[in-house]
């Protein structure tokens, strides 16, 4: 008799942000039986929050090849340019493939797509829908589609505890809640770890569980010392602590100011630039904060931020925002080639639980949107490839802890912004193994390079240029591996 706790699919999809939502529908449109677990209600993943848009060439004056080499200069010396090189080159097919299942991108008086520049960026092309409410749009449209496709079930409420694997294969997934998903492939799609951090721009779920998961089924983990720390979140504002600012606000105008009213970086400079600006201006002053002008910004252009701000009391356009750093985008993640096959058969990951290499050693603003869905639909076609194995029985499933607040402000105080041997340490013998390993991937990389700020080695090594801290297996120390 079948057990009704289990489900039987081609692909089992955990995580239902834009990764994980185009990652299914591309499954279901090739006939797969997909099971997509979400552990909140649909529309309202990390995703969602996102204000940055697309990247991708669609001018006549930009290509795959400037796209790309704008990735490389940000990524400091350790993007892996294959990787690179399949984003930049189908991003383009991408965002037509959106505006055919609904989204609505912004477009200009002779209705082209309207390409906004942002850090980084050496072109216009960076595509917006509803100003800086791209992941809103984007993830609610998503989300209908594939609640309308059929072939996918979609599992809401629900969180995954433990992959199934049998003789070294994933098989499947185990809930928290005694469900099981047995499939051909598994598809990791839980997004970062910056929500581990005190100070960060992310959802409270952003807590690296998908890295977790990986790495107790045996899955090898890189980078986990590279965390981005964008620039310009609010800081001191009740309601609105960490809210995010896009950068493509400074892409209009919007400029940042220390404490004399003066200018003090290329506001378009990349984020790991911008981000180091603010933080010794205030080292320097002993302010918590500097001041971003964006007085002169139409706000009709960003009507999520300008009326967040204005709920919370503040009028961004009479008045300055305070923002300082803080930790929001992890470019480590799960090992993954360029089909997001990680070092487990049958486990994939894509998105910001995935690490290729794409994103080096500092992410290129609005590339991790384009990196969902173009991985994400690679992804989902190789996942189908895999053969069908019988699963045997699963495993037990104990539920997940979340991180302390000792921890949040660990890491916050230990592998911030800046971070040395000393605090690295101290974090090392934490009670939470993410961020045990995450100080001794930090260890690891005696260098700053990026968003991996050393105050006891401050400069880049070039020895270093294209070498990855990567954890195999149930080894407890990292090595660097050579990636190309």
């Amino acid at each position: 008799m079948a057990d009704p706790e289990r489900i039987e699919a081609d692909l089992a999809v955990v995580g239902a942000g834009a990764a994980g939502l185009y990652a299914a529908y591309t499954g279901a449109r090739r006939g797969a039986r997909v099971a997509l677990v979400s552990g909140t209600p649909l529309a309202r993943t990390a995703s969602y929050w996102a204000q940055g848009g697309l990247a991708a060439a669609l001018s006549v004056d930009d290509s795959p090849d400037l796209h790309r080499e704008d990735t490389e200069r940000a990524g400091r010396g350790l993007v892996r340019s294959s990787a690179a090189a399949v984003l930049c080159r189908e991003a383009p097919r991408t965002v037509g493939d959106l505006e055919r299942l609904g989204v609505h991108f912004d477009a200009d008086r002779r209705g082209n797509l309207a390409l906004g520049l942002e850090g980084g960026h050496s072109r216009r092309r960076v595509v917006h829908a509803g100003g800086s409410a791209t992941g809103r749009r984007v993830v609610r449209q998503l989300s209908a589609v594939v609640v309308e496709t059929d072939g996918i079930e979609v599992i809401e409420g629900a969180r995954a505890a433990r992959l199934w694997t049998r003789e070294g294969r994933c098989v499947g997934v185990v809930c928290e809640d005694g469900r099981t998903i047995h499939a051909r492939g598994v598809i990791l799609a839980t997004g970062g770890s910056a929500a581990l951090w005190r100070r960060t721009t992310n959802p409270p779920g952003s807590l690296g569980i998908g890295l977790m998961l990986a790495r107790e089924a045996g899955a090898a983990l890189a980078d986990l010392e590279l965390m981005q720390f964008h620039p310009t979140a609010v800081i001191g504002v009740e309601g609105r602590e960490g809210f995010l600012v896009t950068e493509a606000i400074r892409g209009e105008g919007a400029t940042l100011l220390d404490a004399k009213g003066e200018r003090f970086v290329d506001e378009l400079a990349p984020r790991d630039e911008v981000a180091r600006a603010i933080w010794a201006k205030m080292t320097e002053s002993g302010a918590p904060s500097v001041d971003l002008d964006m007085r002169h910004v139409d706000p009709l252009a960003f009507p999520n931020v300008v009326g967040a701000l204005q709920e919370a009391g503040l009028d961004p356009t009479r008045e300055l925002v305070p923002v300082a750093p803080a930790a929001h985008y992890g470019m480590g993640g799960v090992v993954a080639d360029l089909d997001g096959a990680t070092t487990v058969p049958g486990l994939y990951a894509v998105g910001e639980s995935a690490c290729t290499g794409l994103h080096g050693a500092n992410r290129l603003a609005s590339n991790s949107l384009s990196e969902c869905f173009v991985f994400g639909a690679r992804a989902s076609l190789a996942a189908l490839s895999e053969p069908r194995e019988e699963p045997g029985e699963p495993p037990e499933a104990p539920a997940i802890a979340p991180p302390s607040r000792e921890t949040r402000h660990a890491l916050w105080r230990c592998a911030g912004l800046v971070r040395d041997a000393e605090g690295l340490k101290e974090l090392a013998e934490d009670p939470h193994p993410l961020a045990r390993l995450i100080a001794r991937h930090a260890l690891l990389r005696t260098e700053t390079r990026g968003a991996h700020m050393r105050a006891d080695y401050p400069d880049t090594d070039p020895a270093l240029d294209l070498h990855h801290s990567v954890t195999r297996g149930d080894a407890d120390e990292p090595r660097f591996e050579r990636w190309t």
